[in-house]
């Protein structure tokens, strides 16, 4: 989920997205990667948090944790 969208922001895209479906994986992501941007995410129903430029490991090692909790 992308954080800084241009009509509706990532974080209350995940908040809707909450309201219908709790078990998806949702992990957030960001190139501005502002102080406080990982904590509001979790906040709004995120899994987790990466920021861009995206390590590819890094990004498969947080699907394999979240899809083997």
């Amino acid at each position: 989920m992308d954080i800084r969208m241009p009509v509706m922001d990532g974080n209350e895209a995940t908040q809707q997205i909450r309201q219908f479906n709790k078990d998806v994986i949702i992990i957030a992501q960001t190139t501005y990667g502002f102080s406080g941007d990982r904590e509001m995410a979790i906040k709004a129903g995120c899994n987790d948090y990466i920021s861009k430029p995206i390590n590819k490991t890094l990004l498969f090692e947080l699907i394999k944790k979240h899809i083997n909790e």
